[in-house]
């Protein structure tokens, strides 16, 4: 639990400071292991399987490309231990289209050795996210 709410709290310090491109990366390092992967849907804009701190750095790029806000309403950690569940509660507005939603991911998160290992994030609906974010249908 320490690393998960290190690493939010982090986070949040890192979008204040003006989030991609403008805020050190550094901030955020810490939390994550050399090796992280992190497993994003296909069907959405900034989907695949990201690598590493550059990998990290490049998906908060994409992800800030993506949304124009994206604030984390409500979160609840359902399981701790190596292997955490953490439902989470979004409201988001698209930069490419304004359109705003309210949606919930259900993340997979594995520590390791102290640090985020692995993410699974697991969106209810990628494509009603791909449609307000003005992707074309697959």
């Amino acid at each position: 639990m320490t690393v998960l709410t290190g690493m939010y709290a982090a986070e949040a310090e890192y979008l204040a400071a003006g989030g991609p491109g403008r805020a050190s990366f550094q901030l955020l390092a810490p939390f994550f292991a050399p090796c992280v992967v992190l497993h994003q849907a296909d069907g959405l804009p900034y989907g695949g399987t990201w690598h590493g701190h550059e990998g990290m750095e490049r998906f908060f790029l994409a992800m800030s490309r993506t949304w124009q806000s994206f604030d984390l309403l409500e979160q609840h950690f359902l399981a701790t231990g190596e292997t955490t569940v953490v439902h989470t509660r979004v409201h988001a507005r698209a930069r490419a289209t304004g359109r705003e939603l309210t949606f919930p991911i259900l993340q997979t998160v594995t520590i390791t050795d102290g640090r985020i290992g692995e993410v699974h994030p697991f969106y209810w609906d990628t494509a009603a996210i791909a449609d307000a974010c003005g992707l074309p249908e697959a």
